[in-house]
């Protein structure tokens, strides 16, 4: 993708990839991805992130998960991922393919 501007919706598609290895579902879904920042004349992309609780015991291989995939994907950005907890996670925030997904569980 190294000739292409990323875009919000890319980066979005791109952390589809991301799964939470406990839920089984990718962190969009989850509702996880709060902002996504894109500033072209820096190179660099930022991703504010939460997760579904303060003590996930997977939540540092979820972040490096964010930051594999975009480095990856995205040739010449630095990546900045930023874990907030304002506001808190709640289901509310998953989307339906999140509640269609956790619904076999």
């Amino acid at each position: 993708m190294s000739e292409m501007k990323p875009t919000k919706e890319i980066i979005i598609e791109l952390l589809k990839q991301v799964i939470d290895p406990e839920l089984m579902v990718n962190i969009v879904d989850l509702g996880l991805v709060y902002d996504i920042k894109i500033q072209d004349d820096k190179k660099v992309i930022q991703v504010e992130m939460t997760l579904t609780s303060a003590g996930c015991p997977l939540g540092d291989m979820i972040l490096a998960d964010v930051e594999c995939v975009l480095k990856e994907q995205v040739e010449g950005y630095s990546i900045m991922v930023y874990l907030v907890w304002d506001p808190v996670w709640s289901p509310d925030l998953l989307t339906q393919a999140g509640k269609s997904a956790l619904e076999r569980f």
